[in-house]
């Protein structure tokens, strides 16, 4: 049977922590939110941190240390993927008035910042989302230079940590194989299509398959959607030849109406690819097949 392994995104920077209960903002939350989903099935878990108060989006380093360490002293086998993507945020103050920025909202960081808890906690993988982009409403702008991430992607090396490239567009996917080929990133290459995300690639399936015919085919890729379609992108992708992700960044239910965890998430996406005739493999595959330093004290 063709192998296909899980990602569970289990908290993301979004605003959803007013709109599910289920969604972990507190360390402990996370970290317990990412045994749940590993027991489910998931081989590895994406993980953000958040202010543990108010469940705003955060990078603070003790966050992602306390959620890490929690995991770690659980025993749960399950690959830790820390995002690199916050401190690129940039919002302009106004259509006729951008500048000065907007200083409320606006975080942009160095590369070597934005890497402090990478390089700390030496996960197997960590995320460089490979271009610039508008993104959601309003004057919100994800940035990531071309330099920035050719900088980013010299750190991750010499971290010994495993990129997953997340390219939220056709141009972006164009980027990350000129820091390959730049040997800025090393195979085994593991990339991340990101579909639906406004204003990146449409999640139809003519867009999603011209996003899949141009990864190169000894890279491995996953791929996920958004809310209601992040459950049928796990057959998709999985048909397409790649592998899957779920979580509560993506999608807060599981069915009309019904509020999902992390937890239920992962077991549907599970449940579904079995039923499909696919191989759900473990962390320990999954190293085996990307490379991975697994983390040892």
């Amino acid at each position: 049977m063709p192998e296909v392994f899980i990602t569970c995104a289990v908290t993301g920077a979004g605003d959803t922590v007013g709109k599910s209960d289920k969604v972990p903002f507190t360390p402990e939350a996370i970290a317990s939110d990412v045994v749940a989903a590993a027991a489910a099935g998931a081989a590895i878990a994406h993980i953000h941190v958040r202010d543990p108060i108010t469940g705003d989006p955060d990078r603070t380093v003790d966050y992602y240390q306390e959620v890490v360490e929690r995991v770690r002293a659980s025993d749960t086998d399950v690959v830790i993927n820390l995002t690199a993507g916050m401190g690129g945020d940039l919002v302009i103050g106004s259509v006729e008035a951008p500048i000065p920025l907007n200083p409320n909202e606006t975080d942009l960081a160095g590369a070597t910042e934005r890497l402090d808890h990478v390089r700390l906690l030496r996960p197997e993988i960590c995320t460089l989302d490979c271009g610039t982009m508008n993104f959601g409403e309003g004057n919100y702008v994800a940035t990531n230079t071309h330099d920035t991430l050719s900088e980013m992607a010299r750190q991750i090396k010499a971290i010994g940590v495993r990129p997953e490239i997340e390219v939220f567009d056709t141009g972006q996917l164009w980027e990350a194989k000129a820091l390959v080929d730049q040997g800025l990133i090393e195979a085994p290459v593991m990339v991340q299509l990101c579909m639906g995300v406004r204003w990146g690639a449409p999640n139809d399936l003519n867009t999603f398959m011209a996003m899949v015919n141009n990864v190169p085919q000894d890279w491995t890729f996953s791929a996920f959607s958004l809310g209601r379609d992040q459950l049928p992108y796990v057959g998709l992708a999985a048909i397409a030849g790649g592998n899957a992700r779920v979580g509560l960044e993506d999608n807060l239910y599981l069915d009309r109406g019904e509020l999902a965890t992390n937890e239920t998430l992962t077991a549907r996406a599970k449940k579904i690819l079995e039923d499909m005739n696919f191989d759900v493999i473990g962390p320990d595959r999954v190293r085996e097949k990307l490379e991975l330093r697994k983390w040892t004290p």
